[in-house]
């Protein structure tokens, strides 16, 4: 059981190994590729584009934890919309389609009341 543990710990840190070193490629080569022709800026060593890789999943897209995240935050809304009374669901579809989401097929955008403001 044991093994089978530590057997498991060194795939997952050689793949994450993989993953990451052939991401760092990819990402020197298509700056080498783009960035120099189209801005005349230099181009990077494979460090440099692992950092910037890092550095971008920092600022961007952060560290969540996996494939799985959004999942979570669907079964979430689900409860909420299913909990939520007729008229709550119609001022939530108003308010969502000020930023421009998609309303249900057919459905008019209404004026709301001042006192669902």
């Amino acid at each position: 059981m044991m093994q089978n543990r530590i057997q498991r710990a060194i795939k997952m840190t050689l793949m994450i190994l993989l993953t990451g070193a052939l991401a760092g490629f990819i990402v020197m080569q298509l700056w080498n590729w783009l960035m120099p022709a189209v801005t005349g800026w230099h181009a990077i060593s494979f460090w440099q584009a692992l950092g910037l890789l890092v550095l971008s999943k920092i600022l961007f897209g952060g560290f969540r934890g996996g494939w799985g995240h959004g999942r979570h935050w669907r079964h979430g809304m689900r409860e909420r919309w299913e909990q939520m009374t007729p008229e709550q669901r119609e001022h939530f579809r108003l308010r969502c389609s000020r930023f421009g989401a998609r309303m249900q097929p057919g459905a008019e955008p209404t004026q709301p009341k001042p006192e669902q403001l």
